[in-house]
């Protein structure tokens, strides 16, 4: 196989790694609503799990919804306690207590 090869079977591989992250978290979310909470973690589990295999960066949408630390799918009021304080929004985990921070800009009005 020729460099070339390569790099179009790399690049082929990372795009179908995307696609795969983007339906396991729509099952994620879809358990998580239904109240799996064990599958809803065990899909968010996968998704970091081919995105660290492929190198592919988790976007940023779908971070804000998933726990660091233990890997539960954060929903609003379930399993998640939102806070917006001092220009930053606060996700709390509620199954491990792991708090984390988000930039963002109040919009001014005219």
């Amino acid at each position: 196989m020729g460099r070339f090869q390569a790099i179009r079977k790399k690049k082929e591989s990372r795009k179908i790694a995307k696609e795969r992250m983007h339906i396991l978290y729509s099952l994620a979310e879809e358990c998580a609503l239904a109240g799996n909470q064990e599958r809803a973690r065990r899909y968010v589990l996968l998704l970091r799990r081919i995105g660290m295999r492929y190198n592919v960066v988790v976007p940023s949408k779908l971070k804000v919804s998933m726990c660091r630390k233990c890997g539960m799918f954060l929903l609003h009021g379930k399993t998640a306690r939102i806070g917006l304080t001092q220009g930053r929004l606060r996700v709390e985990c509620l199954s491990c207590g792991n708090t984390r921070r988000f930039p963002y800009k109040q919009k001014r009005g005219i």
